[in-house]
């Protein structure tokens, strides 16, 4: 499937950010991959509603954004493992700042507790 983009004439920097990050997978593979590299089979497993090709693509897609890292080991079996680059780690304060803002806004939702990693550098 062909990805899918708002139209930008005026450049616009938040249409840009949203063409890139979104859609409903790609913040949470950034947010999961926040406390470090992770096999494929370990993304799939942490999210077991997404299907194994559109998984492949979200990350295909994050790789050419320049937001993730796609690491092959010369195995048997092969192991490939993903991370985040220095542009998705600067996504990292926005995000707990979106989970911040649900936790304060909708206090009757009993919520996990985002656990985003942030270096100091991010914070």
């Amino acid at each position: 499937m062909a990805r899918k983009y708002i139209q930008n004439p005026n450049s616009c920097t938040l249409v840009h950010t949203m063409n890139i990050i979104g859609n409903k997978w790609k913040p949470i593979i950034i947010y999961l991959l926040s406390n470090g590299a992770l096999r494929f089979g370990k993304l799939n497993a942490l999210l077991p509603t997404i299907s194994r090709k559109v998984l492949t693509n979200q990350l295909k897609e994050l790789e050419g954004d320049g937001l993730l890292l796609r690491q092959s080991f010369a195995e048997t079996p092969p192991r490939v493992e993903y991370s985040l680059t220095e542009k998705a780690s600067g996504l990292l304060p926005i995000l707990k700042q979106l989970s911040d803002w649900a936790n304060h806004t909708y206090p009757e939702i009993d919520f996990e507790e985002c656990r985003i990693l942030l270096t100091k550098e991010h914070q």
